[in-house]
């Protein structure tokens, strides 16, 4: 099965698509990193709508879906999120599925409406203390770099404004929870490399039942390198439904 559809959310429109059979225990709903869409998913979302139902979608001002009036920050896409998830009658329970900035908003959700979601499924997602602990490791060059890539949806402020979203959510309780972490990254030292690692591992601490696995052979994008370790987290979660 394969729908699509464009959803009204107060003055824009966002863009989702529905693919697999719903097997009566959830619906994985999966949000893509800073920029990016649902073509993200392209490299696991055939074998992953196989094992459930799958919801992706544009968050506003990308892909096919329309610009947003509402800050962009974690909160408000959160509010969009639920909304869509609401008016395409998309039912819970969901197990989440967040790729970098997208984990942050995956979070959020997750501890809004933890009574809504069965699982969660953070991929090298940005940790809230990046700004202070992580970015003052790297080199000038990468630090300029990072603050010019936000163009794309919201700026540097409304994205550290998401961090700090995050910051003051409440703690996760019985949600399990998988956290996979690039463990390749080109333009890391082996220190960077090592403190991102444990910044991955603490995310770990907002769960009752963590899990970290390390993909020792990708970089950011693990669900091009290694998309084999996605499907099995999903897989993993579903099968302990």
């Amino acid at each position: 099965m394969k729908e699509e559809m464009l959803v009204q959310i107060s003055d824009f429109k966002l863009y989702a698509k529905l693919i697999g059979e719903k097997n009566g225990k959830c619906t994985v709903v999966m949000d893509a990193g800073y920029g990016d869409f649902s073509k993200a998913w392209d490299s696991v979302i055939g074998e992953i709508s196989m094992l459930s139902q799958v919801m992706i979608y544009d968050r506003a001002g990308l892909g096919n879906s329309e610009k947003s009036s509402n800050p962009r920050t974690s909160r408000e896409m959160v509010k969009e999120l639920k909304k869509l998830l609401i008016d395409a009658k998309i039912q819970p329970p969901y197990i989440l599925v967040g790729h970098s900035f997208g984990g942050v908003n995956m979070r959020m959700f997750a501890t809004e409406y933890q009574n809504e979601v069965c699982g969660l499924v953070l991929i090298d997602s940005t940790p809230e203390d990046y700004k202070e602990r992580f970015l003052p490791t790297m080199s000038k060059e990468f630090q300029v770099a990072y603050n010019k890539q936000f163009v794309y949806e919201g700026n540097y402020d409304e994205f550290m404004e998401s961090l700090k979203q995050l910051k003051e959510t409440k703690l996760l309780l019985n949600v399990p929870l998988i956290v996979l972490t690039a463990g390749k990254k080109a333009h890391y030292s082996k220190e960077s490399q090592q403190l991102w690692n444990e910044m991955q591992r603490d995310m770990l601490e907002i769960s009752t039942a963590g899990e970290l696995v390390i993909a020792e052979k990708s970089a950011h994008y693990i669900q091009n390198d290694e998309p084999e370790l996605i499907v099995s987290a999903i897989k993993k979660l579903i099968d302990n439904i």
